[in-house]
């Protein structure tokens, strides 16, 4: 298995002091006062817009959009396993881009998410090449990302040029499916034709159909499989109020999972695996908000100590930094 995201390492740059980006923010509402724009003018995506693309100290501190907040950062990408041991980390700095012709390196969009949405699908499949090649014999089946990785082309790169069994991204945008009978829930399970809130029920883990395909089964919710004690057989039985079909044992659909990787990345989604496998990334930001105090509280902690640790071995100079006492 292996996770793959983006952030960035914020410089000790002019643009990062907030007073710099609030003096902007105050002159850009004055402006939008004085030529009376309504309420939906946006101050603060002006700024973001306004602002430079890199820090005017160093150009390879780039403005980036991360944890909900634009700031001025080394960009980088950094691979784990399954288990969050760290198996690579790439900075995108401009040896990298040179490195990397094939990326096309385009102007920041106007809105800090959107740009987001922009440069992680990039950077993602030049740094999962680098990884296949320096390590080629980690051959991972599973790959973990975020909503940013969900377009068509990653799904493909990601099941033929890399071999991935599964992948794990949560969906950004509503599925879409064409030339269908039938419609389907976010999850991508086709629903009653009759009632769109009943999803089907899914009959076996895999299944291939005359043309060896692999094809996952789909058959009515309200069919039951009875037990016929003369001849000792089980056999398929609707028991629908008002079946959609004539057959007895209720309509069945085969879904072609290759015909459409996003709806179907190898495991379906909303699945019991599904969501024990996404369980760390689904559950991280409230294990983070419960877990704030006791940060805090280690971090005081630890001070505490280096300023015994300093007095002890007379080291006073040190009190205020691990850093340079352990150095």
């Amino acid at each position: 298995m292996l996770l793959f995201d983006t952030s960035g390492i914020e410089a000790y740059v002019t643009e990062n002091n907030p007073k710099y980006a609030n003096r902007i923010i105050r002159q850009l509402k004055s402006y939008a006062k004085s030529m009376n724009f309504d309420s939906s003018y946006d101050p603060y995506k002006a700024v973001y817009a306004s602002m430079p693309t890199s820090a005017s100290s160093n150009h390879e501190v780039k403005q980036q959009y991360i944890n909900g907040h634009f700031c001025y950062a080394y960009k980088f990408g950094i691979i784990t396993n399954g288990l969050g041991i760290v198996r690579s980390i790439d900075f995108y700095n401009k040896n990298y881009l040179a490195s990397h012709p094939d990326i096309v390196v385009e102007k920041k969009a106007k809105s800090p998410d959107k740009h987001k949405s922009l440069a992680d699908p990039k950077a993602l499949l030049p740094t999962l090449k680098d990884f296949k090649t320096r390590h080629p014999g980690i051959k991972p089946s599973i790959f973990l990302g975020d909503a940013a990785f969900d377009t068509i082309e990653i799904y493909k790169s990601l099941f033929e040029d890399f071999n991935f069994k599964k992948a794990f991204i949560p969906l950004k945008v509503n599925l879409s499916m064409d030339n269908v009978k039938y419609t389907f829930n976010e999850n991508g399970i086709p629903c009653c034709p009759h009632d769109p809130s009943l999803p089907m029920k899914r009959e076996g883990s895999k299944s291939h159909l005359k043309n060896k395909l692999p094809t996952m089964k789909f058959v009515c919710p309200k069919m039951k499989l009875e037990y016929n004690r003369q001849d000792k057989s089980k056999r398929r039985v609707c028991h629908c109020e008002s079946p959609c079909t004539t057959s007895s044992c209720g309509r069945m659909i085969y879904v072609y999972p290759e015909k459409n990787l996003r709806a179907y990345p190898g495991v379906e989604r909303g699945s019991k695996e599904w969501d024990e496998t996404c369980f760390c990334i689904a559950k991280r930001k409230t294990t983070n908000e419960k877990t704030l105090h006791s940060d805090l509280l280690l971090a005081g902690i630890s001070q505490l100590l280096t300023v015994v640790v300093a007095d002890k071995i007379n080291q006073r100079q040190h009190i205020r930094s691990l850093k340079s006492l352990i150095a």
